[in-house]
């Protein structure tokens, strides 16, 4: 199987885009290196995105909110995916990728605007950490290097309604 870049983007890039890099790179580490970015990067990854990727057992090494501007530069990896993860992100204007990627959005709520107990917000986080750990599952089953890119994005796209 060949190997995969793959940038996972939201507004901030301190919870949902950050959770999903480091679901990536456990579950697909094989055949996959993910990164992530933000349009307007908080410049800090939220803490209770950190305690759900440490409590699933998931490398937090490395990981940073930062700006999609670093991957539009010469001399980074050619993205071969690039998802959406805000869930308004998909009436964003995203800068256009090198290589021209296959994209598909998976909205998901934003934990980080979850409010109430400190157990309700830890909950807004796990509840994202699943969908996208969910996601990804489903994305790492499909035979990615048998489907054309239509097909491909047809069948991220379906896997961003689930």
């Amino acid at each position: 199987m060949p190997h995969y870049n793959v940038l996972f983007l939201c507004a901030g890039n301190s919870a949902r885009s950050i959770m999903a890099e480091a679901i990536m790179n456990w579950k697909g580490r094989a055949n996959f290196t993910a990164y992530s970015a933000g349009s307007h990067p908080a410049g800090i990854v939220r803490p209770e995105a950190l305690r759900q990727i440490k409590s699933a057992g998931v490398s937090a090494t490395g990981l940073r909110s930062k700006s999609w501007d670093e991957f539009a530069k010469p001399d980074v990896p050619v993205m071969n995916l690039v998802f959406t993860v805000c869930d308004n992100a998909a009436n964003e204007v995203c800068p256009v990728w090198p290589g021209q990627p296959i994209t598909a959005h998976w909205g998901v709520p934003d934990p980080a605007a979850a409010t109430g107990t400190p157990q309700e917000i830890d909950r807004a986080f796990s509840q994202a950490f699943s969908i996208l750990e969910r996601r990804i599952t489903l994305m790492l089953s499909l035979p990615l290097s048998s489907l054309d890119s239509m097909a491909l994005k047809s069948e991220l796209d379906n896997i961003g309604k689930k």
